[in-house]
């Protein structure tokens, strides 16, 4: 039997034939990728690259090997890819996105869409963004929101998309695909929730709680201490207008110090949510295809093919190009059980050959690509 050391020997000789081969299965690459250049050509060929994996595999003895050479093959094929796709970027041939790069925003004379009322953290967020002499309004759902940019009644709307402790808000992920509107810019905003009542109410008159479900339950360690009846509203700036208006001095609200000042409420005990670092992020959406020219983060969905391996080899496009992938979720398609749409982030922007690099590859193999924003 052969000693350790031999044998380690022998498979650094084979080692060095399979580097030798990759090196000149890639130069071919390279030149089907000049002549699919020339003759327009697509770069992925499904047909094609089956018919190959199914050779391969035929031609090993064990189920062992059938697998391994079909995934060894997988990997040289996502190479080529890559490579083809490189080739593209550099000669040109990747076509412009149809994004328009812009130095600031148009925000003179703009009207702002917010979702829920007067005091809203997304008001707040809006206010962050755009400073408080804006020409706003707001609407009852976010589908209002999303329905308010596209008709052109509104130019931009703020919506939470994501919160620290809650996580992220789906039906606003849902939207994105449904509409036409794209991320422009996106804002992050401290959520700081107060207890907040009528002026002179004292603590022992309390007996129930309002406030929007995610800030009761944000607050559930100051809360369980106490015998209070908690009662869900729409959001906290509601709950803030609903003790102002009832003038019950039995109620309160969890709310911001914006709601409770807005509302000309007392702030009874300051900063009792559970986490002291929660926030919100907010984007700034609008139905017109532009970026800042010094944007740093593009958003993405997809879909993928409904079989092994199918996200796997999308996301080797993000580690290629060496791009970072910030964020990925993943939401159900509707109609279609246990198929599942996906949302990434990752930093870039979609004037870098990098960026376009991979964006080709992935609208290629994946199902559905949408570029929803680049802020």
């Amino acid at each position: 039997m052969q000693s350790l050391k031999e044998m380690r020997d022998e498979l650094d000789v084979i080692d060095s034939q399979i580097t030798e081969l990759y090196r000149r299965r890639m130069e071919i690459c390279g030149h089907v990728a000049e002549y699919k250049i020339q003759n327009g050509r697509k770069v992925f060929d499904r047909t094609r690259e089956n018919e190959k994996l199914a050779a391969v595999s035929a031609q090993m003895d064990s189920e062992f090997n059938k697998k391994g050479v079909r995934e060894l093959f997988e990997q040289l094929m996502s190479m080529s890819r890559k490579l083809q796709y490189q080739k593209l970027t550099e000669a040109g041939a990747l076509g412009r996105l149809p994004f328009i790069g812009l130095d600031a925003l148009e925000t003179e004379g703009a009207r702002v869409v917010f979702q829920g009322v007067e005091g809203a953290n997304s008001q707040a967020a809006m206010e962050q963004y755009f400073g408080k002499n804006i020409n706003s309004f707001h609407v009852a759902q976010f589908r209002d929101a999303m329905e308010a940019i596209e008709e052109g009644s509104a130019d931009y709307a703020v919506l939470p998309i994501e919160n620290s402790s809650a996580g992220v808000v789906a039906q606003v992920y849902d939207l994105l695909v449904e509409f036409e509107n794209y991320i422009v810019a996106e804002t992050v905003l401290p959520i700081r929730h107060m207890l907040a009542g009528l002026p002179k109410t004292r603590m022992e008159d309390i007996r129930r709680v309002y406030s929007h479900p995610q800030g009761l339950m944000q607050c559930e360690r100051f809360l369980n201490v106490r015998d209070w009846e908690r009662i869900s509203v729409a959001n906290t700036a509601v709950a803030a207008r609903k003790v102002r208006e009832e003038q019950d001095p039995a109620q309160a609200a969890v709310c911001s110090e914006y709601a409770a000042e807005l509302y000309g409420l007392e702030i009874l005990e300051r900063d009792i949510n559970d986490e002291p670092d929660n926030s919100t992020r907010f984007i700034v959406v609008t139905n017109q295809k532009v970026f800042l020219k010094h944007a740093s983060k593009i958003s993405i969905c997809f879909e993928v093919a409904h079989e092994s391996g199918s996200l796997y080899h999308l996301l080797s496009h993000f580690i290629y190009n060496d791009l970072n992938m910030t964020k990925i979720e993943s939401r159900p398609v509707e109609g279609r059980n246990w198929e599942y749409r996906f949302f990434v982030d990752f930093e870039g922007n979609l004037a870098e050959a990098a960026v376009k690099n991979a964006i080709r590859g992935l609208r290629e193999e994946a199902l559905n690509l949408r570029i929803l924003g680049n802020y």
